[in-house]
C-alpha cells in the first residue's frame, strides 16, 4: 500500500515537472515581446476610452504611437496638446499642435422656428430614440434633415458636455467640457453636428441648417432654413463659403470671422457664436433748406437726447 502511494505521488511529480518544462520552453519560443514604452504611453493618456482618436481604448492608442514611424496622424483630442507632448517626449518624436476643436450643432429649428405638423403615437418617448425615429420616419416636423430632439448625443457624451435645452428642443454643447470625441456626432441620425476649429477668443461662425431642399420647401418648414440665395457666398472675399445641393457651407478653415456673410443672410441660417454686439452705425445727415438758412445740416443721435444743428452762417446750436 505504501508502495502504491510512493509510485503515484512520485509519477504526478514526474509528470508535472516535465510538462513545466515543456511549457516553458513552448512559452519562450512564441512569446510576443512588447516594448515597455506602451505602458509608460497607456500612463499619461487620460484614461477615456472614447474611441475619439479612431482607436477601441487608450491602450489600443498607445501601442499604435509606439509602433508608429511619427505621430502626425495620431491625436487624442480629450488630453489635447499638453497629453500628445508627453506622449511625445517619452517616443522621443516631435508634434504639431493642434487647434482646439468642439461639438456644433447645425440645427435651429426651434418650435418656434419649426412648427410640428404631426405627432407621434408609437412607444413611450423616454424608452425610443432618434436612431429609432429617424428608422421610422421622418420626424414630428416638416423637416426631414433637422433635429429630432430625443437625446441620442446627449446619452453618447461621457464628459456632460451637452445637454437638451427644454425651451428649444435642441441640443446645447457646452464649450468648456465638450473634449471633440465625436462620440455625439457618431450617435446623430441626421448629421446635424459637426467638430469644429474655435476661432479667436472661441469665436466661430457657421450655417446652423442642414436642409438640403429648395429654397421654397426648405422655408416652408423652417422659417430660418437655408434658401440658397448665394448672398454669404458673394459677400464672402475669402473664398470660404461655398454652395451645393442648395445648402450653404462655411469651411472653418478659411474663414476669417468677418461676419461679412452674418449681415447678408436675409433668414438668419448663419450663425455667429461669442461675439461682441455689433457698434450702432451713425444716423444718415439729413439736408433741409429753409428760407432764411439756405442749407441746414441735422444729425441726430438716436441713443441720446443731444440734437446738433449747422446751418451756412456756422452757427452751432445745442439742444
Amino acid at each position: 500500500m505504501d508502495n502504491v502511494i510512493l509510485i503515484t505521488i512520485v509519477t504526478l511529480s514526474t509528470v508535472g515537472l516535465i510538462s513545466a518544462v515543456i511549457l516553458y520552453f513552448v512559452s519562450q519560443k512564441f512569446k510576443v515581446y512588447e516594448d515597455p514604452r506602451i505602458d509608460e504611453v497607456e500612463e499619461v493618456l487620460p484614461s477615456a476610452n472614447c474611441g475619439g482618436c479612431g482607436y477601441p481604448g487608450c491602450r489600443a492608442f498607445a501601442e499604435a504611437t509606439v509602433k508608429a514611424d511619427n505621430l502626425d496622424n495620431l491625436y487624442c483630442s480629450v488630453g489635447g496638446n499638453e497629453v500628445m507632448s508627453k506622449v511625445a517626449a517619452i517616443l522621443g518624436q516631435e508634434i504639431t499642435a493642434q487647434k482646439r476643436k468642439v461639438a456644433v450643432v447645425r440645427c435651429n429649428g426651434t418650435p418656434d422656428h419649426r412648427p410640428r405638423v404631426n405627432n407621434y403615437e408609437g412607444a413611450d418617448k423616454v424608452a425610443i430614440s432618434c436612431a429609432m425615429v429617424s428608422a421610422l420616419y421622418m420626424g414630428e416636423t416638416g423637416c426631414a434633415y433637422g433635429c429630432l430632439g430625443l437625446g441620442d448625443c446627449v446619452a453618447a457624451c461621457d464628459f456632460d458636455a451637452i445637454y437638451m435645452d427644454e425651451k428649444t428642443k435642441l441640443p446645447v454643447v457646452r464649450d468648456d467640457k465638450c473634449t471633440a470625441c465625436g462620440a455625439c456626432v457618431e450617435a446623430c441620425p441626421k448629421n446635424i453636428i459637426e467638430l469644429r476649429t474655435l476661432g479667436k477668443k472661441d469665436r466661430k461662425i457657421f450655417v446652423s441648417c442642414v436642409n438640403y431642399d429648395a429654397a421654397g420647401p426648405a422655408r416652408k418648414s423652417c422659417q430660418v432654413a437655408c434658401i440658397s440665395c448665394g448672398k454669404c457666398e458673394e459677400a464672402c472675399k475669402f473664398d470660404a463659403i461655398t454652395i451645393k445641393d442648395n445648402l450653404a457651407y462655411i469651411d472653418f478653415e478659411k474663414c476669417v470671422l468677418c461676419r461679412a456673410c452674418v449681415e447678408v443672410c436675409p433668414t438668419n441660417a448663419i450663425w455667429e457664436v461669442n461675439f461682441p454686439p455689433r457698434k450702432l452705425k451713425p444716423e444718415k445727415k439729413k439736408v433741409e433748406k429753409t428760407e432764411e438758412n439756405p442749407i441746414n445740416i441735422s444729425v441726430e443721435d438716436k441713443n441720446s437726447d443731444i440734437k446738433l444743428e449747422v446751418n451756412n452762417n456756422s452757427e452751432n446750436t445745442e439742444k
